[in-house]
């Protein structure tokens, strides 16, 4: 395996990390700076044609509810060039909103990513998140 190889598959680790950050942070700018521009996803409701989509979905689910937690693990990166694609287990869980805190929701799902790189830096074109089973309640969300 090659230094180059070794230093993509370190990078893209560390960008899931920081989205996975950027959203129990509630920190939509430094979400929106780990897509590409043209970033596109299926995270369970349809598709997602632009950044500005995903994140609206994404903070649909998560500025209603309390503190998040997202997990991830056994990653597996295939890097072909300035292209890769990974695969990883997301473990989410999702704590009610004040006074609700005894209300929780979880999800085991696996994230399926292409990324593309650009001047150096990789980012995510494409996230289709595959759910594999939740608990808990969506009154977690505010419903």
């Amino acid at each position: 395996m090659s230094l180059d190889l070794l230093l993509a598959e370190r990078d893209i680790a560390r960008a899931l990390t920081r989205i996975a950050r950027a959203m129990d942070a509630r920190d939509w700018d430094a979400l929106l700076a780990e897509l590409t521009e043209d970033a596109t996803g299926e995270l369970g409701t349809g598709p997602l044609a632009n950044p500005a989509e995903i994140v609206a979905l994404i903070r649909r689910y998560l500025d209603p509810c309390g503190p998040t937690q997202h997990l991830l693990g056994n990653l597996l990166v295939e890097v072909d060039g300035d292209r890769a694609e990974s695969r990883c287990y997301v473990s989410d869980m999702h704590l009610g909103p004040a006074g609700k805190e005894h209300v929780t929701f979880a999800t085991l799902g696996d994230y399926h990513d292409r990324w593309r790189r650009a001047d150096g830096v990789w980012k995510l074109c494409h996230r289709t998140k595959l759910n594999r089973a939740h608990v808990g309640s969506f009154e977690v969300f505010g419903g």
